[in-house]
């Protein structure tokens, strides 16, 4: 799958798991963090989008320290979904 693919894919997917009624995936800049000030997600948030990458991706998240660096933004989101799959 392309990035550019992936990381539109990834957005969707943010918005609709996480029911961002206010967000539209275009919205989301690809380096914006994804937490506190940039689309202000919480941890509850996360643990929704861990479950919902690994199961559309089939890939598992490592331990929580090490999978929080994954979630800064869609551009560090869309590398570990693309070296996971490899």
């Amino acid at each position: 799958m392309a990035t550019a693919e992936l990381k539109t894919e990834l957005k969707h997917l943010i918005v609709e798991t996480l029911r961002l009624e206010d967000v539209k995936p275009d919205q989301i800049k690809d380096a914006d963090p994804l937490f506190v000030e940039g689309l202000g997600l919480d941890s509850l948030d996360a643990l929704e989008l861990v479950s919902a990458l690994e199961f559309k991706y089939q890939i598992r998240f490592p331990t929580d320290d090490v999978a929080k660096q994954h979630f800064r933004s869609v551009d560090t989101l869309a590398d570990f979904v693309q070296s996971a799959k490899a």
